[in-house]
């Protein structure tokens, strides 16, 4: 760790607090936020008393693995009706921080930061055998004949577009299901494939909402619309005895099934297939673009399954669900990790060319910023994010995102049919 220094403000001791029932303290929006070179970070509050006031505010900051990195501090003093600013800035590594703030004895916030993202290292560490190993599931998912199945779903079409309930089989032979909306004035469509969260509740497309596009959203294996007839139980610790019986083999194969229906389509242009997804959605459209090269652009949001040596240890789940049930199957982390690192998308994200756009919520506990960047930096074609400061794994609440989102597409759109 590079070590931290305090350029504006040196620790120091505070004085007697004097009573301060009127103090109000306010972290300030900047310090909520990434910090990119030449900028290190600046973490600051605003502190306002109604009466005369005095006391210590105090930065505790931590790494992603809580290991305390430094402690910064500064006293205060204020006549009733006054305010001051405290800021204390200083150098980091690349990498993500945890901030708690406290008055005294009194906790105020906790928050997470960013310094220079895009330099974080981890390093790939596929196994020999990475490249044969999802070679052979390719060559598995095309020996199964898709036999797609639609089926009109009357009450939920209009005169803009048709919405089916779509059948295919994947993998293993596997049934799975998604809800497909499709024009219904002639012509070649863009399409958009949304890949589903873990355990998401299965949604359909809105057949007015977007009528000069095609949209499919898969369920995949075991999830939304295939529940009923789950038969692997919890999805993220299904088979990790080995990489050949994990659940996610079968399930970004899905993911390339999925391209496989649209692609099938007369009313698609071939040309303008997207893929997103938030979550395990973001996995499984990171895995689509790996595994298949006919997606145009991408936009994972809370990438979920990267970069698994750390994120089983700043994170509680699916740490807790994988150690356990490595822990009843006597594997050692060694060789969990070795199983697992098949299908880390840190690993997959070099075979990555097509534009990438990925949204991450700075606050999130359940797929922390520094997994997201895992694979991103690994990501081999045009890229780009979006940081959503105050979001945790929520993003899929936040219109800026969707707005985003199109609007990358559309840029795509446009390149393509003007080349």
């Amino acid at each position: 760790m590079r070590r931290f220094v305090s350029l504006l403000l040196a620790l120091a001791a505070a004085p007697t607090p004097l009573a301060a029932q009127g103090v109000s303290v306010r972290v300030c929006d900047s310090s909520y936020g990434i910090f990119t070179p030449p900028r290190g970070p600046e973490l600051a509050v605003v502190v306002a008393s109604e009466e005369e006031a005095s006391g210590e505010i105090r930065f505790d900051v931590e790494d992603d693995r809580g290991v305390r990195v430094c402690t910064f501090a500064r006293a205060y003093s204020l006549a009733g009706g006054d305010s001051v600013r405290l800021g204390f800035a200083f150098d980091a590594d690349p990498g993500f921080y945890r901030a708690t703030v406290r008055d005294g004895g009194r906790e105020i916030d906790r928050f997470r930061f960013g310094c220079d993202p895009e330099r974080i290292l981890s390093a790939v560490d596929a196994a020999a055998d990475f490249d044969a190993f999802w070679a052979q599931a390719r060559a598995e998912l095309a020996s199964v004949a898709p036999r797609y199945r639609l089926h009109l779903d009357k009450e939920r079409s209009t005169a803009a577009r048709r919405i089916y309930l779509v059948e295919m089989r994947s993998l293993g032979g596997e049934v799975i299901r998604g809800y497909y909306a499709e024009p219904t004035a002639p012509g070649r469509y863009p399409a958009v494939i949304t890949y589903m969260g873990y355990d998401s509740e299965p949604w359909c497309p809105d057949a007015d909402a977007a009528p000069e596009r095609v949209e499919l959203v898969l369920s995949h294996r075991g999830q939304g619309l295939n529940k009923s007839e789950n038969r692997y139980g919890d999805w993220v610790v299904c088979g990790i005895e080995s990489p050949a019986d994990y659940y996610y083999r079968g399930a970004y194969m899905d993911a390339v099934r999925a391209i496989d229906f649209i692609a099938s389509r007369e009313r698609v242009d071939r040309s303008l297939i997207f893929a997103e997804g938030g979550s395990q959605g973001g996995a499984l459209t990171l895995a689509a673009c790996a595994l298949d090269d006919r997606i145009a652009a991408a936009a994972p949001f809370v990438p979920f399954m990267s970069d698994f040596p750390d994120y089983l240890h700043i994170a509680p789940w699916p740490a807790s669900a994988l150690f356990a049930a490595a822990g009843r199957a006597g594997i050692p982390e060694p060789e969990l990790l070795r199983t697992l690192s098949y299908f880390d998308i840190k690993n997959l994200a070099g075979r990555v060319r097509c534009p990438v756009l990925m949204g991450f919520g700075l606050q999130d506990e359940v797929c922390p910023p520094h997994t997201n960047f895992a694979g991103y930096n690994q990501l081999g074609g045009p890229k780009r994010w979006m940081v959503f400061p105050r979001r945790g794994h929520d993003v899929h609440n936040e219109p800026s995102w969707y707005a985003a989102r199109d609007a990358f597409f559309a840029e795509r759109i446009r390149k393509i049919r003007t080349n």
